[in-house]
């Protein structure tokens, strides 16, 4: 990227990683980190783990050809055969930021690319199966960074890893912690992350792939949400809150 080019007007694509435990009980739990306060997109907020795509993220072997209906769901834009890279993008955010595993053992055929080299060294290949795609929002004009996000849901049983455990995770994001939904809103959180957990509440016990995927599109002409068959207006003053 050259220095001249304006961030803020440039969209990437990225994926989170929405991790709930004791999904069937009457406490559930999500995963939810927070970010500095130097941070250039949502200083200090409490967000769930995840990030933009990566260049070496589509040279990630899945070790399932599985997650239906969620990679066709993907694809349903202009950028068809994103999704298995989307899909990949979230396991290595994830680990990256909380040091937790979605994957199965196995030994990587090809050349490990560098971002994903300490993914492997711990003796797993990526996997999807689990991951349910129950969110896309694009973050409106005028922040200091835009994303494309794509928001996947998945129980924590699905880690191969101690849930409890955060010593393997990066800096990028502190306090790492299991919060209760009863108990989230009493946390700094960004407006399309309330809009989320909303949705995925009012879903629970399941955690599954829901029929139509909610969409939160913001581009410059207006702001909607939009469902899989339908589209929902939402007022532009309260879709562009941060």
């Amino acid at each position: 990227m050259s220095g001249t080019e304006d961030k803020s007007k440039i969209i990437r694509d990225a994926a989170t990683v929405v991790l709930i435990r004791d999904a069937d009980t009457e406490t559930p739990r999500v995963l939810m980190g927070q970010r500095g306060a130097k941070a250039a997109f949502m200083p200090n907020k409490f967000v769930f783990p995840g990030g933009a795509l990566d260049t070496e993220d589509a040279r990630a072997p899945l070790a399932e050809k599985g997650a239906e209906p969620c990679r066709t769901r993907l694809d349903e834009d202009a950028k068809a055969g994103i999704g298995p890279a989307l899909l990949a993008a979230a396991i290595r955010e994830l680990w990256e930021e909380t040091g937790q595993i979605l994957g199965v053992p196995g030994v990587w055929d090809e050349e490990v690319p560098e971002s994903w080299q300490g993914f492997a060294d711990e003796g797993y290949i990526p996997s999807p199966d689990g991951l349910a795609f129950v969110f896309r929002a694009i973050t409106p004009p005028g922040r200091p960074r835009r994303f494309d996000a794509r928001f996947f849901l998945a129980d924590a049983a699905r880690l191969k890893t101690d849930p409890d455990d955060f010593s393997g995770a990066e800096d990028e994001l502190s306090n790492l912690q299991w919060i209760p939904l009863a108990e989230v809103r009493d946390f700094d959180l960004p407006f399309i992350t309330q809009v989320v957990l909303a949705e995925i509440a009012g879903r629970l016990p399941d955690v599954s792939a829901p029929e139509a995927v909610p969409y939160f599109k913001n581009d410059a002409e207006e702001s909607l949400f939009l469902r899989l068959g339908g589209v929902v207006e939402m007022p532009t003053s309260q879709a562009n809150e941060p």
